[in-house]
């Protein structure tokens, strides 16, 4: 019996009325190593005490940057791990550093801002690396309602209270590798359903 392949919005629930509350989310991103996520959670620390927060700090397993949201589901519908798996494997790059130096909160539900890590000039080759990835993704028709824009950020923690941008101490380290991860909504559980390295050249 031939496998049912996934079609690009049929499963997703964005705008549909009536239907039940996502329950597993599917993006790429780029993940701290271990020694980097100590220093992100330290710095979380220190950071929440300095503004008197009282949002829990990310975990460190959690900690990531998004770099393309495949969808929102109920239930991974058939198909779309193997679509977005080779549309991934199509993208060719090599290692690359970023550095976050600045933390900020976006705009989010009244009562959870993300207060995050962002940067400028030292986040250049993420934002080539997340626009090569959009494109391959584009190409293979996963998620055909993905918007182009991409704002780099790492979130520390979710707060009531809206901080205004202000430098912080660097934190570098350098990406080898971007990984597809499933994330049970509700959960606060992140699944690593595949992993891509760089190629050195």
């Amino acid at each position: 019996m031939p496998r049912t392949r996934y079609n690009p919005g049929q499963y997703t629930l964005e705008g549909i009325d009536d239907t039940p509350a996502p329950t597993d989310r599917l993006f790429f991103a780029i993940l701290p190593d271990a020694e980097t996520a100590e220093r992100i959670g330290a710095l979380a620390n220190e950071l929440r005490g300095k503004h008197h927060l009282t949002g829990r700090p990310i975990a460190a397993e959690r900690l990531h940057v998004s770099l393309y949201h495949v969808g929102d589901f109920l239930g991974i519908p058939p198909g779309i791990v193997a679509d977005a798996s080779a549309a991934a494997a199509t993208v060719a790059a090599q290692p690359f550093q970023v550095t976050f130096d600045r933390a900020m909160s976006f705009s989010g539900a009244p009562g959870n801002q993300p207060f995050v890590l962002s940067g400028g000039e030292g986040l250049a080759a993420l934002v080539a690396f997340q626009q090569a990835l959009f494109g391959a993704m584009a190409r293979a028709g996963v998620n055909k309602k993905a918007k182009e824009g991409f704002t780099p950020h790492l979130t520390l923690m979710y707060d009531g209270h809206r901080i205004a941008e202000q430098p912080v101490a660097e934190i570098s380290w350098t990406v080898r590798e971007f990984v597809l991860v499933h994330s049970l909504i509700g959960r606060t559980q992140h699944v690593p359903l595949g992993r891509w390295p760089l190629a050195e050249s």
